[in-house]
């Protein structure tokens, strides 16, 4: 018996940052997300021998425990530690054995939210395997506990959210981990008009997003008025966003990003580079109206809004900076578990 499951990794469209305490404590924050055609995957076989086996294929990685109530925290594989750990200590109350196979379809640091969407896909692994009354808004809340809680990883709420629902979501954010997730009716031809026009550009490069947050959250308790006044505009910017998207404004797209570019650039340092002004101005010569980076900032994904047919003057005019253009579409489905 092999337990399967995959989650979806996401782009945010709007809003970004705002999911992040103490922003989102004191002012609430609300961000527009879509999940889209690459995935985190765990398989869990069960083993009778003892033993824990953790095998991240993505980076032929292999670890071996002996099974535990609790295995210890030492840098290695700690976030899978911690989903084990958390499932013995709230669940099953005794020591497991078992096999556990992850790959992920996206770089760490790319800024698609891998990190908390293989969480999503672990805890959906295991809550197939043991039968866990987790609904929607528990996992996804139990992913962001591992996390930012027992793990004390810098971070938001979004991407753990983002993986469970899977789809288009317009989500709000409030103090004590209030999340309401709204689900975005898009229209097939509106999802896939957006697909073709918005192009997604790795850049070979990564970053560690909880440098870039840590500052932004300090710019928040320090009250730095610029810092503030932008996350309020990225705030302003996911309702202009569900809006064109819902009303089918796609010529909107282009402007809504542009206007989030420069307020985002003021939450915090090191969230643009000269390589991504670079890229951002090269792309808008070429023909795009908009663009965002993917996440935090600082390295892995930049998307551009490419109206018309003007997406391939785009890929062409950004060849000179290496990287790649990844293929992908919108997905309506968030995390999925079953048994082979």
């Amino acid at each position: 018996m092999i337990i399967r499951s995959k989650a979806p990794l996401r782009i945010g469209l709007a809003g970004g940052g705002t999911d992040v305490s103490p922003y989102s404590d004191i002012y609430g924050g609300a961000i527009l997300n879509a999940t889209i055609s690459m995935y985190a995957y765990a398989n869990i076989t069960p083993r009778e021998d003892g033993k824990i086996v953790f095998r991240l294929n993505d980076k032929e990685e292999l670890y071996e425990f002996a099974t535990a109530e609790k295995l210890p925290y030492d840098g290695n594989v700690d976030l899978l530690k911690a989903i084990y750990n958390k499932i013995v200590s709230k669940y099953t109350h005794k020591p497991l054995s078992f096999e556990l196979s992850t790959y992920v379809d996206a770089p760490p640091g790319s800024g698609l939210g891998t990190s908390s969407t293989l969480v999503v896909a672990v805890l959906g692994a295991f809550a197939e395997w043991l039968s866990l009354p987790l609904g929607e808004y528990d996992l996804a809340y139990l992913a962001y506990e591992i996390e930012r809680v027992d793990l004390a990883m810098a971070g938001g709420k979004q991407d753990q959210y983002a993986a469970t629902f899977g789809g288009f979501n317009f989500m709000e954010f409030y103090n004590n981990d209030k999340v309401i997730i709204n689900p975005l009716r898009i229209k097939d031809r509106i999802m896939n008009e957006l697909a073709y026009n918005i192009v997604l550009f790795y850049t070979q490069t990564s970053r560690n997003s909880s440098d870039i947050i840590e500052q932004q959250q300090k710019n928040v308790k320090a009250k730095n008025t610029s810092s503030i006044e932008a996350m309020h505009k990225l705030k302003e910017q996911s309702v202009m966003m569900k809006e064109a998207l819902l009303k089918g404004k796609l010529d909107k797209i282009g402007e809504i990003l542009n206007m989030g570019w420069q307020f985002k650039k003021q939450m915090a340092e090191g969230i643009s580079t000269s390589l991504f002004e670079d890229l951002y101005e090269t792309a808008l010569q070429a023909g795009a109206t908009g663009g965002k980076i993917s996440g935090a900032g600082g390295g892995g994904f930049i998307f551009f809004y490419c109206p018309g047919n003007t997406r391939y003057n785009v890929i062409k005019a950004l060849e000179k900076f290496g990287g790649s253009v990844q293929r992908y579409e919108f997905t309506k489905m968030g995390l999925e578990s079953w048994i082979s």
